[in-house]
């Protein structure tokens, strides 16, 4: 506690100085009021003692204290005094009362000021005084009496709890609106975006389709596979793992060593992290890959192309990229057909090691389409046959081309075609050019020479410039504009017959008979016949040929058209032109595809071909019989040009041919040998056509043989019956 002060007003012996003991005098300006007053909360002076003041011994006044003010070193009694109305002054000083025997008494008197209860609007209490010497007190100002103020008007807690509890439901209101919200309206925005992240998508490969010949044995399919890649970055040591996939991949050490060789991306810094090693590898292959478990080394499906045959009609069919992208052949005509539409499959993954389907995720499949399928008029064993007769005949010239097709002849169906060479549409890398993959049918433009002269004969016949028994004599040669045109087979100037010409191949009859039926006529029959527009066949980058316009012929022309030259023409369009002879008068366009196999199995057959009437059946059955002449002729007057395309026990009709080869413009050294021919003759089932060209010009000699035995197995494989019954008629040359 702190040190009591010391009152100055009080003596040694802690008397307070001036009290009426002893009869010492008061001091002075007291004004009689008592010190030992004491305070009390409303501001009232009261008695000490209850009231009354007591009479000391010793006829001295005695004050009797209360505890409270026998506390002589009491800190507050400054404030007091100043709460019950500031220091003693004359205007307020104590009365004396005189007691009864002569005392006197000290009494305390009351504060004028009204009494009032404190508010606490009040002015707070003077700061409190350090106890010190007390100077003396001026006379307080007398206040003059106020209304006392009403106290502030509290709030009501009722309001308040009422005002605080639509607060409190007002927020638990906000937020329940806003987790509905967030639950029901927004969930599927906020569930899909995180979704991309827990997505995992895997490709589900569609098959390429088949092509399938017309009995429905495959000529091209595809098969599952794998390819093998490398991450270079994950590699350890190249060489060592080269050496031990060379044995699998069949590639050298050098080769795989050099694509497993750390390179930068073209156009920035990233590295390669994918090489190819090898592309339709088979299964078992890859699994034995796998087990070697070498860093950076992978394997991952793919599919591959086979050709059962290996070059069996590689020529019409051609190959596809490792992509399964059809490059050549009907594989790129019918790309889209035979190209299968990948599916995919979408699914909620989790992360880590759980990098599995989560039960009951998203998930979303499209179903993978295969490719639809080809079904081709081609016979896999008469395309077989054809192709290795045309191959041995060949096989005799050097540096030649040649071609051979066989087609149905009531409905046009190509049952074989034949190029020469050939190759492995399983590996069409390994040719002496690009050119050896061509189909030579479609492709291979040429002067058809003397087997042209069936559409002008057939044109003569229908116009009435002709008949079957026509005959006139026949000049060693005659000239046309600036050229001479002459006879193989010279007539002197005898008369020969039609079937004789044909058998003989006369140049100089085919003239004369072609100045009669005249220009336009006769471009309207090669119309007609299908020459100068490509046959649709269905083979890509068919040529059209070409038929001299009427406005580009010079005099020379009126020879040189008749007889074959100046004509550009497809070994595939003469053959249809004398289809149209086989078929009673009427072109059928040739076609290759029978039907079209959806990926359902649903198979829809091909529209039916392009058919017109060129010749009436009278006139083709009449031309067809002196085409036999050709085949047949062989006495003391000659032999036919075509008596080595007979085939025994069947009655051919047919005509031989020497053209030309032009490419791009440029006649090529050699001559084009051809024969044409149907059979049997006195109805025709089949069509067979064979060009070869040579640069030493040996085709003749290898045409016709080729023919032979072309046409000779397939009336053997298909079983038409021998014409042995109705053997063809006996033609006169030179008629008398």
């Amino acid at each position: 506690m702190p040190p009591r002060s010391e009152d100055p007003r009080r003596d040694a012996t802690g008397s307070r100085r001036g009290s009426s003991r002893g009869g010492e005098p008061r001091e002075p300006g007291v004004g009689g009021i008592s010190d030992a007053r004491a305070y009390t909360p409303r501001g009232r002076t009261i008695r000490e003692g209850g009231g009354a003041a007591r009479t000391g011994v010793g006829g001295g006044a005695e004050q009797r204290r209360t505890p409270r003010s026998s506390r002589s070193g009491d800190p507050f009694r400054p404030a007091l005094q100043v709460l019950d109305g500031g220091r003693v002054g004359p205007t307020r000083a104590g009365r004396r009362e005189t007691a009864p025997g002569g005392r006197t008494g000290v009494v305390r008197t009351v504060s004028t000021r009204p009494a009032r209860e404190p508010f606490d609007d009040d002015e707070p209490p003077p700061p409190r005084r350090r106890p010190g010497p007390r100077r003396p007190q001026r006379p307080a100002a007398r206040r003059p009496s106020r209304k006392p103020r009403r106290p502030p008007r509290l709030g009501d807690p009722r309001r308040r709890l009422r005002l605080g509890t639509l607060l409190v439901l007002a927020l638990f209101a906000t937020i329940g609106i806003r987790l509905v919200f967030l639950q029901t309206v927004t969930t599927p925005a906020y569930a899909d975006g995180g979704l991309p992240s827990r997505l995992a998508t895997v490709e589900l490969p569609a098959p390429r389709g088949a092509i399938y010949d017309r009995t429905g044995e495959p000529l091209a399919h595809s098969v599952e596979a794998r390819y093998v890649y490398a991450d270079p970055v994950l590699v350890k040591d190249r060489f060592a793992t080269a050496r031990l996939l060379s044995p699998l991949l069949g590639v050298s050490v050098s080769e795989l060593a050099d694509r497993m060789r750390q390179r930068t991306l073209p156009g920035g810094t990233t590295k390669s992290r994918f090489e190819y090693l090898a592309r339709g590898v088979d299964v078992d292959r890859a699994k034995q890959i796998m087990a070697l478990d070498l860093a950076g080394i992978g394997v991952h499906r793919d599919e591959r192309r086979e050709v059962p045959g290996g070059d069996l009609a590689a020529n019409l069919i051609g190959f596809v990229s490792q992509d399964m992208v059809g490059l050549e052949g009907l594989e790129a005509k019918y790309d889209d057909l035979l190209e299968g539409q990948a599916g995919k499959k979408t699914y909620e993954i989790g992360r880590g090691d759980l990098a599995a389907p989560i039960p009951g995720g998203y998930s979303l499949t499209t179903p993978a389409k295969p490719g639809g399928s080809l079904q081709l008029t081609i016979d896999r064993d008469l395309q077989f046959m054809t192709q290795r007769i045309l191959s041995t005949q060949m096989a005799r010239t050097r540096g030649s081309v040649g071609a051979a097709v066989i087609i149905d002849s009531p409905t046009g169906e190509v049952l074989a075609q034949a190029s020469y060479p050939g190759y492995n549409a399983a590996d069409p890398e390994k040719v002496n050019s690009p050119r050896d993959r061509e189909d030579a049918a479609t492709s291979f433009i040429v002067d058809p020479g003397s087997i042209h002269k069936a559409i002008t004969y057939g044109a003569a016949l229908q116009e009435g410039v002709i008949t079957p028994d026509t005959a006139f004599p026949v000049a060693n040669s005659i000239r046309e504009g600036d050229t001479v045109f002459r006879d193989t087979h010279p007539a002197n100037g005898r008369t020969m017959s039609i079937p004789g010409m044909l058998a003989f191949s006369s140049n100089v009859g085919t003239i004369e008979i072609a100045d009669k039926l005249g220009r336009d006529r006769l471009i309207d029959y090669q119309k007609r016949f299908g020459l100068g527009q490509a046959t649709g066949e269905g083979m890509p980058g068919e040529a059209p040929g070409r038929l001299l316009p009427p406005d580009q012929w010079s005099g020379s022309s009126y020879g040189s058209v008749p007889i074959g030259h100046s004509v550009d023409a497809t070994p595939l369009q003469m053959a249809a032109a004398y289809n149209a002879i086989a078929n009673d008068g009427t072109y059928v366009q040739p076609h290759l595809i029978k039907a079209v196999i959806g990926a359902d199995g649903k198979k829809t057959p091909s529209p039916p071909p392009v058919t017109r009437p060129v010749l009436s059946p009278q006139n083709a059955v009449a031309l067809r019989t002196m085409l036999e002449a050709v085949t047949t002729v062989d006495g003391p007057d000659g032999r036919a040009t075509g008596v080595a395309a007979a085939v025994p026990g069947y009655r051919v009709a047919g005509k031989t041919g020497t053209g030309l080869r032009y490419d791009n413009g440029v006649r090529q050294p050699g001559e084009v040998g051809s024969f044409i021919g149907m059979a049997p003759a006195e109805k025709p089932r089949y069509v067979v056509a064979v060009f070869v060209w040579s640069p030493g010009g040996e085709g003749g000699a290898v045409a016709a043989p080729a023919f032979r035995q072309i046409m000779g197995f397939t009336l053997q494989h298909y079983r038409v019956p021998p014409s042995a019954t109705d053997r063809s008629p006996k033609f006169e040359v030179f008629p008398r």
